[in-house]
């Protein structure tokens, strides 16, 4: 599953991805 970096973040923090899982 790819999750854009601008979109926000699956995990549910409501942060977006690349500031959270996404590093």
């Amino acid at each position: 599953a790819k999750v854009g970096r601008n979109e926000p973040c699956p995990c549910g923090s409501g942060k977006k991805y690349k500031k959270c899982h996404g590093a």
